[in-house]
């Protein structure tokens, strides 16, 4: 369903507010296309859930349970890196600095969104 002008605009008008009151949390929301899985974990992941088959093979082969178990943790350990990102920015440490230092213009945020929203009731028949 399309947004009419007057919604977009009032879209707009958010977006930019919002990149203005909370910078880093509009840009953690941003949708990022070009940001893709790394080929170097991929393959580093998938060659130590080789090594990994290999070790579980192994303990299997000797009978001996502890090295089966061993293998099978990396082997995990290695499908899990290979799937999830790193963190790219590091900055987990200052977010709470950031909220609040940023906790009284959110104020006015919430307010003004509060009065676009009161004046596109008004508008509606």
């Amino acid at each position: 369903m399309a947004l009419s002008e007057h919604e977009q605009r009032l879209l707009d008008q958010l977006e930019q507010q919002l990149h203005a009151d909370d910078p880093k949390f509009a840009h953690s929301m941003a949708s990022n296309t070009g940001r893709s899985m790394s080929t170097r974990r991929i393959v580093l992941g998938s060659l130590v859930t080789v090594a990994g088959l290999a070790v579980l093979l192994l303990g299997i082969w000797n009978q001996f349970i502890p090295v089966g178990v061993a293998g099978f943790l990396i082997m995990g350990a290695g499908v899990y890196y290979a799937t999830t990102r790193s963190k790219v920015d590091g900055a987990a440490p200052g977010a709470g600095k950031v909220a609040k230092a940023s906790s009284s213009p959110r104020g006015s945020f919430l307010s003004s969104l509060e009065e676009k929203w009161d004046e596109r009731k008004r508008d509606q028949p």
